[in-house]
């Protein structure tokens, strides 16, 4: 592949429509057009295509964005807005219709839904045929409507050399001549994104496969006008782990959504979309320096991929254990704050990070984390759930008293020591460690589950875990 693009830098773009959030797809074809522009030294340009006005929005705009951001994919020079080039568009095709390569055709609907009906009781695939494709370009009246059509190759093939899936033929008798300019003189999304590309300087078009159709007429307008054409890869779309079309269901979510609702961290996202249609030999941990010096589009794959929510959250716990804690703490601490009802402190942030290398181990999500931590941050009495309240019965008021009296009396307040002198309270009481444990567990955190007992010990410190021992042993 490094062959084929020495004549011309690589430039790449992503294109994505503000009509919504950045999706899992969006994102995945922004990475791999970074990775393959950085890869080569090139450069990689944001476009939104903001020309569907009734649909396009600020927030989109924003969301899309604020998801690139977070996933570490920063592009060169300003973002690109489309809707600002429209008569750059419309000058490009008044061009085609200079050149012969385009023409203006009055057809009415009435006589494009006679066409469509007549292909309908054929059973054939419906296709414009206009008469005022060879003709005189006289208008039937001064002021009768018209659309700027494309005068497209109907003889022949047409062959694209793709970067992903190979070889791909169309016959030209296939292709129709397609709308170039409105009615009312705007620009359509065919044209506009060939002119784009075009004046961006775009050397390899890298989207989703369901673009590949879109390729073969762009094509027409690009060798109409005599333009360099672009490397073209079409990278499969993402399914369900069903192997269906990607939905809600299957995680086909804002990544916004993934990042805010599901606890999950940019480069633990960006590492698993990249394994989704691409791979380097058996690694599935690839850090952002390796993906850039080992991307290539030699090694996309060209069936859909599966996406898997629970190897998402496993990657994720991969890359939890491995962050630092400090940083950790601040992205979990304003969901610990909504779940505690109260601001963290400086000092609370503090014990947070200090929590971390005990609440991260077993965490998949961030939201985990915050789930976990919520006993370092809660205030007297503590609420306790179902499993934790069963712990409390019986005989454990007894034996927490006991803890307490053992606990009270240390010199110092370490894991060690703590350690010793439950252990002390469970072999003079003649009972098994974790008999002690668990109620001591459920009291200091009103939780079945926890980091380490003595982990919670020094982190809670000694006034307030003896203060919560207290209040369970009735003393």
């Amino acid at each position: 592949m490094s062959a084929s693009i020495e004549p011309r830098s690589v430039v790449t773009r992503f294109a994505p429509s503000p009509t919504g959030f950045l999706h899992i797809g969006g994102a995945r074809t922004a990475l791999f057009n970074w990775l393959f522009a950085r890869h080569h030294g090139g450069k990689f340009l944001l476009r939104i295509e903001d020309t569907d006005k009734a649909r396009s929005t600020q927030a989109a705009i924003d969301a899309i964005l604020d998801g690139m951001r977070w996933l570490g994919l920063d592009w060169d020079g300003d973002a690109y807005f489309q809707s600002r080039f429209a008569e750059r568009h419309a000058a490009v095709a008044h061009e085609m219709l200079a050149n012969g390569h385009a023409y203006r055709c009055y057809m009415t609907q009435e006589e494009l839904a006679a066409q469509r009906a007549a292909a309908q009781a054929e059973r054939r695939p419906f296709k414009v045929n206009s008469v005022w494709r060879d003709c005189a370009p006289d208008a039937p009246s001064p002021d009768a409507p018209y659309v700027v059509r494309l005068k497209a190759e109907h003889e022949g093939e047409t062959v694209i050399e793709d970067a992903v899936q190979g070889r791909v033929t169309v016959q030209n008798a296939e292709l129709d001549d397609m709308i170039l300019l409105r009615s009312d003189g705007t620009p359509t999304y065919m044209l506009a994104v060939v002119v784009d590309d075009h004046d961006m300087g775009v050397t390899h078009v890298i989207r989703g496969d369901d673009h590949l159709n879109n390729a073969f007429r762009q094509l027409g307008i690009i060798r109409a006008m005599g333009w360099p054409e672009p490397v073209y890869a079409h990278v499969p779309l993402i399914h369900g782990q069903d192997g269906a079309k990607m939905s809600k269901r299957h995680g086909a979510i804002g990544v916004d959504n993934y990042r805010d609702e599901l606890g999950i961290l940019p480069e633990a996202l960006s590492n698993y979309l990249l394994r989704l249609g691409w791979g380097h030999g058996d690694d599935e941990i690839i850090a952002r320096e390796d993906a850039v010096k080992w991307f290539d589009l030699a090694h996309v794959g060209r069936s859909p991929s599966r996406f898997d929510i629970k190897k998402l959250e496993n990657l994720n716990g991969h890359y939890i254990r491995e962050a630092d804690d400090a940083r950790l703490a601040d992205i979990a601490a304003p969901d610990i704050a909504k779940l505690v009802g109260r601001p963290l402190t400086e000092a609370d942030r503090d014990l947070l990070t200090r929590a971390m290398p005990e609440l991260k181990p077993r965490a998949k999500s961030l939201g985990e984390i915050a789930e976990g931590a919520t006993f370092l941050f809660k205030t007297r009495p503590l609420d306790l759930d179902e499993r934790a309240a069963a712990l409390l019965e019986g005989e454990a008021a007894d034996l927490l008293a006991l803890v307490h009296a053992a606990l009270s009396a240390l010199p110092e307040w370490t894991g060690e020591a703590t350690e010793q002198a439950v252990r002390g309270v469970s072999e003079s009481a003649g009972v098994k460690l974790g008999q002690v444990a668990q109620p001591l567990r459920a009291a200091l955190t009103g939780r079945a589950t926890s980091p380490g007992i003595f982990d919670v010990l020094v982190l809670l410190g000694r006034d307030e875990s003896l203060a919560r021992i207290a209040e369970r042993a009735n003393l």
